[in-house]
């Protein structure tokens, strides 16, 4: 099917000076074009080859890592999800949508949330993932969020009726919070952020609030400085990275990339704010080496750096390659021309609080790369032993920061108005995301059934 004619988001905006009466009829009048029930619908005809999607994306890729990511895609249905937001991307586009635009993640799923900490130290809960950000309909982050709940809750076996509760949940949660926040002032609602000790306070049972303690003690025990102990060795005087080919390691030509490397951080270093780049003339650059991250990432140009102060004092970085938003064939070309431009903006926008270091820079082969500091003072969900009140306690908290992140650039007021206080949008992206999902399986099947044809190739390295 083809989705539904949208309403331009820029009707919907202050700058038209609508009253926030006329924003919630606009929601409401929204019903009518697309129903909250139609959301249920999920009807594939003439669907692409998924495994062909997935082999056109490696274009560009390192040749040798791409037997990695279609291994690390075959351990599960999940892991194949997490790396397949072309795919979902691709699908979503054939949904129905109200119209309304928001700095959409791109690829909602339950591990790009997690806790880490503000510039103040502060940890908070929050997306962490932007590669794939760009401004496009909010239904896409909720369902292919919703989806990554019920596929993970399989893969963890809880029972069909878990999954689905857990699902409907995010859901639920979405639909309070967004109605909360259109109630909110503007600034209050940039402000707004989920603090790790408020989800402590707020736990509803002891198993919740282990849950928060946990990841909050992680975090503050993954500094740079651990990270640092951990990923180098001196060698003759001087620290680098310890090779763990082909997940970490030093390139041939060493010396040449390190120069090439030094260019680079001159002009992501002009891409920081003036007080930052004070801070980053503190470090000199010691060492980089390629690293294999993520699921849908592994094969694109991703390294990290080591840099070290006059004391000594550590700070490790790490530069992806940014390529264009998987959305982009479906909702338009971002408005920034560099791709790391496209998702250190749009992290800003979506994030109560950034990294201090996110800049962007290309190199001279035209490739595109965004900064960032690597694992300080971070931390993730385990799905592993997750019990069922634990997923749908997580689910409700994904939700909640989803519609935190939709409304600092979306209309809130709009988007609560046409959700209204049923839970009809509830049950229907619930639903949505059960037969979905089982999509999702078939994809994974044709990808192992690919492997064994030898149409791809898998390998761990």
């Amino acid at each position: 099917m083809t989705t539904t004619p949208p309403i331009k988001s820029a009707e919907l905006t202050p700058n038209n000076q609508l009253t926030v009466a006329q924003r919630v009829e606009a929601g409401k009048a929204l019903r009518q074009v697309v129903s909250r029930s139609a959301h249920r619908e999920w009807h594939p005809r003439d669907r692409p080859d998924p495994i062909e999607i997935l082999n056109v994306s490696n274009q560009g890729r390192i040749p040798e890592l791409i037997p990695i990511r279609y291994d690390r895609m075959l351990q599960s249905t999940f892991a194949f999800l997490r790396g397949s937001a072309i795919i979902t991307a691709a699908d979503l586009a054939t949904t129905p949508t109200t119209g309304i635009h928001v700095q959409a993640c791109g690829d909602c799923h339950l591990l790009n949330f997690g806790g880490f900490a503000t510039p103040e130290r502060n940890l908070i809960f929050d997306l962490n993932d932007f590669d794939e950000t760009l401004s496009a309909p909010w239904e896409w982050d909720v369902k292919r969020l919703v989806t990554s709940i019920i596929v993970a809750g399989k893969d963890i076996r809880l029972t069909d009726k878990d999954c689905y509760d857990a699902a409907e949940a995010a859901v639920r949660a979405y639909r309070l919070s967004i109605e909360e926040y259109g109630q909110m002032g503007t600034l209050a609602v940039w402000y707004a952020r989920l603090d790790a000790n408020v989800l402590v306070e707020h736990a509803p049972d002891e198993e919740t609030r282990q849950y928060w303690q946990q990841m909050a003690s992680k975090a503050f025990t993954r500094t740079r400085s651990q990270t640092f102990v951990q990923m180098t060795e001196e060698v003759n005087g001087q620290r680098r990275f310890i090779d763990q080919p082909p997940l970490l390691y030093h390139l041939p030509l060493q010396e040449q990339y390190l120069e090439e490397v030094r260019v680079l951080f001159e002009q992501y270093r002009d891409t920081l704010q003036s007080d930052r780049q004070f801070l980053l003339d503190r470090y000199r650059l010691v060492d980089v080496a390629m690293k294999v991250v993520g699921v849908g990432s592994v094969g694109t140009h991703c390294s990290v750096a080591l840099l070290l102060s006059n004391d000594n004092d550590p700070l490790l970085l790490q530069f992806k390659e940014a390529r264009p938003s998987v959305l982009e064939p479906y909702a338009g070309k971002s408005s920034y021309s560099h791709n790391g431009q496209r998702i250190v903006n749009g992290q800003r926008l979506i994030q109560a609080a950034s990294d201090i270091f996110l800049g962007w820079t290309s190199n001279s082969r035209g490739q595109d790369f965004y900064f960032r500091q690597l694992k300080d003072m971070k931390t993730s969900m385990k799905l592993k032993g997750m019990s069922a009140r634990g997923l749908e306690d997580y689910a409700e908290i994904c939700g909640c920061a989803l519609a935190r992140a939709h409304a600092r650039s979306g209309d809130s007021v709009v988007i609560s108005s046409y959700l209204g206080k049923s839970d009809t949008f509830d049950s229907a992206v619930a639903d949505f995301a059960v037969t979905y999902a089982h999509q999702v399986e078939q994809d994974h099947q044709a990808l192992v059934a690919a492997v064994k044809s030898g149409r791809v190739v898998a390998s761990s390295g």
